[in-house]
């Protein structure tokens, strides 16, 4: 043993002082160092050879030793606009390959909300030289920072012939049994929401397989919590697998943090588990006892999930819509406090709705009321054209009405009233019970329908899918159970329309098909 560790002190030696000439001298303080730490952990372990070790630590040392971190590292960090990054090149700084990640990396994250400046960018000899530096040494980027650079490359647009994105996609591929399990799932998740490219696709089904083979790395409940959120939606076996994962079989030692995060999890995708009854028997279980003690907004944010999950029992809805309990939110001004306050009103709206049984406590019709801010949101282009189309289709004020903030905290895109012959009928001549402040006093005539339009965006569904996420589930859901005829407008069915004859000609069929399902209950 003491030959071997004299042999290998010998030749680490050796190689410092071979290295020694070139490097800066805080490059030599950490080499020295390095060799010290490398000398210690192979007198401790037997196991240790010196070639791999010396690998390692060329791998892992290029950037400390040669590049020890630097102003240039703040500045990328710093940056607010593209052409800081961009200047760091002409001001002649010696780059690594890292940095030069980091910098797509800032890049992507400046131009998110501006898509028409990235052509440009892209065109922009700078940039190219960029790319060009990245290939040279794409091998040495860090196994987290090359997953988020994949991530940036997409976003940024570059084209699917690109050499470079070529070159970091291959690197990905050579190294996708080293990669950490939470850097398979960040990079299936890029492939699946940033690029639809045949490239990308073939390698989100290489990560996916990888996902599905290495699930029992999962050590922790949030990760898992993480996983499914991110990227569970794209396989189902994968998906299976992750369920079969809940901690069914040793519930006993399930951390309340662990199964909150699962619950919390499950809502926003609106999934239910094969063994739905056994895992929510296990969560009233353990909520029953601890609910009371866990914080004000993480109460609200579990009952609420519950509803969603069309799992909430009376004795939880009471927790929170007890007036000790929700006075604190009441009037609160904070962003939190009102999000947490929306939260409460689906919960009261559930209660009401959907729980027939339920004695009581609800929440006061004073608070009931929509606040100004429910209706003083940015308007969307769906959501401008939508509502263009209903007033032509309208053609007068008082046969609709558009954004419709209701007492259970939704908001309709459109509200009409129709009459057994599908006539428009005047709405504020009926009563509205789902409306806080009560208008009208006749009581619709018998067959007469009211008809909600709901728009659905994009970010209202699951990645890649036509499945609409928990929260919007829970919308529809409500509208249906006030008593309304629903009708969807998806953004994937109005892109397709190109004229205004089109679209009012969609949404008279979607009411005829309304109607007509309805009448054939």
């Amino acid at each position: 043993m003491a030959a071997h560790l004299v042999k290998q002190c010998t030749c680490l030696l050796r190689e410092a002082a071979r290295l020694a000439p070139t490097m800066a001298p805080i490059g030599q303080l950490r080499l020295a160092r390095v060799a010290h730490k490398t000398l210690t952990s192979s007198a401790t372990s037997p196991s240790s050879h010196f070639p791999s070790s010396m690998m390692k630590l060329e791998d892992n040392e290029k950037v400390f030793t040669l590049y020890p971190e630097n102003h240039i590292d703040q500045l990328i960090k710093k940056a607010i606009r593209p052409e800081e990054l961009l200047e760091l090149l002409d001001a002649g700084h010696h780059l690594n390959n890292n940095q030069a990640a980091l910098i797509f990396i800032q890049l992507s994250r400046l131009l998110f909300e501006k898509p028409e400046d990235k052509a440009s960018l892209i065109q922009d000899a700078r940039f190219q030289q960029l790319l060009c530096l990245l290939n040279s040494e794409i091998s040495s980027v860090w196994h987290g920072t090359l997953s988020r650079l994949l991530r940036s490359l997409y976003a940024l647009g570059l084209p699917e012939t690109s050499k470079e994105l070529q070159s970091v996609e291959q690197e990905v591929r050579w190294r996708m049994r080293r990669l950490k399990y939470k850097h398979l799932a960040f990079l299936a998740d890029s492939c699946a929401t940033l690029s639809r490219k045949q490239r990308s696709q073939e390698l989100l089904a290489e990560l996916l397989m990888h996902l599905e083979r290495r699930w029992t790395e999962i050590e922790d409940g949030r990760t898992l919590v993480t996983i499914m959120m991110k990227v569970g939606h794209l396989s189902e076996s994968l998906m299976n697998r992750l369920e079969d994962k809940h901690f069914l079989n040793r519930e006993q030692d399930i951390p309340l943090p662990h199964l909150c995060n699962m619950l919390l999890a499950f809502a926003r995708l609106n999934f239910h588990p094969d063994q739905e009854d056994q895992f929510f028997n296990l969560v009233h279980k353990k909520l029953g006892s601890e609910l009371a003690g866990l914080e004000p907004a993480l109460q609200v944010d579990l009952v609420w999930a519950l509803c969603v999950l069309q799992q909430a029992q009376e004795a939880e809805l009471q927790t929170v819509l007890h007036p000790k309990f929700h006075t604190q939110f009441l009037g609160g001004k904070s962003q939190k406090d009102q999000n947490i306050f929306q939260k409460l009103l689906h919960i009261n709206a559930t209660a009401l709705l959907e729980h027939p049984e339920y004695s009581g406590p609800l929440l006061p019709a004073s608070a009931v009321a929509p606040k100004p801010s429910a209706l003083d949101r940015k308007v969307t282009p769906l959501q401008k054209e939508l509502q263009e189309t209903l007033k032509g289709l309208l053609g007068s004020a008082d046969r609709g009405s558009l954004e419709v903030a209701t007492q259970y905290g939704w908001v309709l895109d459109a509200e009409v009233l129709l009459d057994s012959d599908g006539q428009f009928l005047p709405l504020r001549d009926f009563v509205a019970p789902h409306l806080a402040e009560p208008i009208g006093s006749q009581p619709p005539p018998p067959g007469a329908k009211r008809i909600a339009f709901l728009r659905w965006e994009f970010p209202n569904f699951n990645n890649r899918s036509k499945d609409l996420l928990g929260r919007f589930v829970l919308a529809r859901r409500h509208i249906m159970a006030a008593g309304f005829l629903v009708v969807d407008v998806p953004f994937y069915e109005w892109l397709e329309l190109k004229s205004e004859w089109q679209k009012s000609a969609y949404l008279k069929d979607k009411i005829r098909k309304a109607m007509s399902e309805e009448l054939a209950k």
